[in-house]
């Protein structure tokens, strides 16, 4: 994963962990934290977005 696209994921999954959402690692730490342990253990990873079938007008 590059650089920048674990920073994006983290940031989203730690936007997700202050929601509320159960902390997949041993939560005990700040959510920026927990969220970056998740996305480097692999337990958070990104999906690709559907296509998008609509033509661009």
């Amino acid at each position: 994963m590059a650089a920048f696209e674990f920073v994006v994921v983290s940031s989203l999954r730690a936007v997700q962990l202050v929601r509320g959402c159960t902390p997949r690692v041993p939560a005990g730490h700040r959510h920026t934290t927990t969220a970056r342990a998740e996305v480097a253990t692999g337990m958070v990873r990104r999906e690709p977005a559907p296509p998008n079938d609509k033509p661009v007008a």
